[in-house]
């Protein structure tokens, strides 16, 4: 998609079934642990976006073999083992503004025997690694800043072996920064001890990271606010790997289907997933959707209004963009979404951003530093049959804003989305699944 904008008609009805892409999370964790396993892995079910080509194209650059097989979303990976390093020794890897790959990859590069820069686009720039860094370099790892402390982009050269093999890291501004140093210890097979300083943000998504690392043959346990990790063989390949659905992306057909009677059933994700932001379904329950749910899917229905809400969303901070919008629908009182400090250092400053676009519908906002308090206007839920202005909405590069906001065309103005082609970082088709559910 290259337009400028997408004109999003007002629609009042969501019907149908979407089967999902593959989870962005689940691809790109994927991807790493296989090239980092003995053995060649067949990965099914893999998204196909700007995030994972980031990390596909950075592994092959590296001399892993990426090979994308006889069908969209299989993929074969030779996995390089433990011991030897990746086969390139010396390489730039552009990481665009993925922060899944870009973290991930770090970790692994700061504990392999190369000289490597790592950098993306401006935004990535500005998002925060220190904690990652300063754990890493706890673990003898060396790496210097290249522009700003604390930033990207980075520069990094060979591990010092034979250093502590406790690695202590701050967990509360991305649990990305757990999960990368977990799978880049659990490489070398010697064992080592993951303790977490301070609370740690997002904590399913480590659940996943620890779901990934298991299947490949990692021994990982909890303890309290660390992780154990035993020695073994580091990581082997389980010979097939299945990537299910997107649990995040998940979230927007759910919501429609709590504003447009539905019932509107995602595939692909269910009560077997391995995601957090499956959680999500609960969430639609307390705002009084009617939620149905089988092993691999989930099926939502409703109409507005929905009941206000005052939430802790820390543990499933990307699907809570969804009931940020959700918000505009809803009756009894303010909206409150509370410890989503997170979103200051996502692709955008989310907070500010979502303060910004839903005051576009003539609602009142109020912003802190972890939280978004939402005042719904009292007009949502007219229907206007004569032509009126859309609503436009910036996206800030940011895909989740794009996505999210298609929801707000369920109100009584038509919706303008500027920059939808942003939805490529993690979902190219979304606007085409979307239309076709709605009416």
């Amino acid at each position: 998609m290259t337009m400028d904008s997408l004109y999003l008609h007002q629609v009042t009805r969501a019907l149908g079934r979407v089967r999902l892409p593959g989870s962005k999370s689940v691809s790109n964790r994927a991807l790493l642990l296989a090239a980092l396993a003995e053995g060649t892995t067949i990965l099914t079910g893999v998204l196909e976006s700007d995030d994972t080509a980031v990390m596909r194209d950075a592994l092959t650059a590296l001399g892993v073999g990426v090979e994308p097989l006889d069908s969209s979303g299989r993929v074969r990976v030779t996995g390089i083992g433990r011991g030897g390093g990746f086969p390139v020794k010396a390489a730039e890897l552009f990481m665009g503004n993925s922060g899944t790959a870009a973290r991930s990859l770090t970790a692994a590069l700061a504990l392999a025997d190369g000289t490597y820069v790592v950098k993306g686009v401006p935004r990535m720039h500005e998002r925060p690694i220190g904690d990652l860094v300063e754990a890493l370099k706890g673990a003898g790892a060396q790496i210097d800043y290249l522009e700003n402390a604390g930033f990207p982009p980075l520069a990094i050269a060979p591990w010092a072996r034979g250093a502590e093999r406790v690695v202590r890291v701050r967990g509360e501004v991305s649990s990305q920064f757990v999960s990368a140093v977990l799978m880049a210890l659990a490489w070398s097979g010697e064992g080592g001890r993951v303790e977490i300083e301070g609370e740690l943000t997002s904590p399913p998504y480590v659940d996943l990271t620890v779901s990934l690392m298991e299947r490949f043959g990692a021994k990982v346990a909890r303890e309290d606010n660390a992780f154990a990790i035993a020695p073994g063989e580091g990581y082997v390949s389980p010979g097939t790997y299945h990537v299910e659905g997107d649990a995040s992306s998940a979230s927007y057909f759910l919501a429609a289907g709590a504003l447009g009677g539905g019932p509107v059933r995602v595939q692909g994700v269910g009560r077997a997933s391995v995601q957090g932001d499956v959680r999500f379904a609960e969430v639609l329950e307390q705002l009084g959707a009617k939620v149905e749910m089988g092993e691999d899917w989930i099926e939502c229905s409703g109409r507005p209004p929905l009941a206000a809400f005052d939430l802790d969303m820390s543990a499933i901070p990307d699907a809570a963009m969804t009931a940020a919008v959700l918000a505009l629908f809803t009756e009894g009182g303010p909206c409150t979404l509370r410890r989503i400090a997170s979103w200051r250092v996502k692709e955008t400053d989310r907070i500010s951003a979502m303060a910004t676009e839903l005051k576009k519908f003539g609602t009142r906002v109020q912003e802190g530093a972890d939280f978004l308090r939402i005042f719904p206007p009292l007009d949502m839920f007219t229907r206007r049959t004569s032509t009126v202005a859309p609503v436009p909405i910036d996206t800030y590069e940011d895909h989740r804003m794009a996505m999210c906001f298609s929801l707000a065309a369920f109100g009584p103005r038509p919706v303008k989305i500027n920059d939808p082609g942003c939805v490529a970082k993690t979902f190219p088709g979304y606007f085409a699944e979307f239309e076709r559910l709605v009416s």
